[in-house]
This record gives C-alpha cells, structure tokens and sequence, in this order.
C-alpha cells in the first residue's frame, strides 16, 4: 500500500510518500499555499495519481495533551474538504513533534538554518508518515 504524507501549514504542505510496500517513508516535495484550498487540494489529488497513491495521511496537530485544539479542528475541516477531492480514503494520525524531529534530523545533516524552511515540511511529512506506518506493521504483528 502506498501512503502519502501531509503536514498542512498555512504557507506550505509537506509532503512525503511511502514506498509501494508501505515500510519506507521518504521526502516527497513541498507545495505553497495557493490561496484556495480547493486548488491546494487538487494538487495533491494529481500526486495522489501520479504516484498511484492508496491512501492519504495528514497529520493531527493535537497539542502536547493530546486535546484537539484550533489548529486541529482547522485541520479536521480540511481533511474533510480533501476528502472528497483526492479520490482515496485520508486518515489522520498524531503530528506532535514531526517538526521538532525534523528540526533535529536537519541540524544532524548540517542543513544551514537558511535552508531549512525550504525543506523542514516535507520533512516533517516523512517523519510523520514514517510513524504512521511502523503503527500500521505494528498493530498488524499484534492482532
């Protein structure tokens, strides 16, 4: 199964794609924000069969409590807008610290911080897609 990673922003969506095996997320690309959801949306619905793309992820941008604040019920709106644009089921899952591991992964490869906003989204994406589907290995090595 082949999964695509979403961190939305609200200048930018990482995004970051898994092998056709679903164990490997890598970097995908980063769009910038068009101004209309439904464009954003579209965009990613031409990945989606670029890639012959299975399912959607978006991380949840839940706070460090794991409630649902402003940000996730944007976030949450969204995904129900996408929805019934993209043509494959979106499924959200838990974001808390993707750009904080992303932060940490660049510092390690020496990225110079002028660089980083260019790419920390799709970063994050990965990083984010990465836990999602090592959750996925997991709960099917335990049922």
């Amino acid at each position: 199964m082949r999964a695509l990673g979403v961190d939305l922003g609200t200048k930018r969506i990482g995004l970051a794609t898994s092998d056709a095996s679903g164990t490997l997320a890598s970097p995908l690309q980063v769009l910038n924000r068009s101004g209309s959801r439904l464009q954003d949306h579209q965009a990613i619905a031409a990945i989606v069969k670029e890639y012959e793309i299975d399912c959607v992820v978006v991380g949840m941008p839940l706070s460090m409590s794991g409630a649902a604040g402003a940000a996730a019920q944007s976030a949450t709106i969204e995904v129900s807008q996408m929805t019934s644009v993209v043509g494959v089921p979106v499924l959200t899952y838990d974001e808390r610290l993707t750009t904080a591991s992303a932060h940490q992964i660049l510092q390690e490869n020496n990225v110079p911080a002028k660089d980083r906003k260019n790419v920390i989204d799709k970063i994050a994406a990965a990083v984010m897609l990465q836990s999602w589907l090592d959750a996925q290995r997991n709960k099917v090595a335990h049922d």
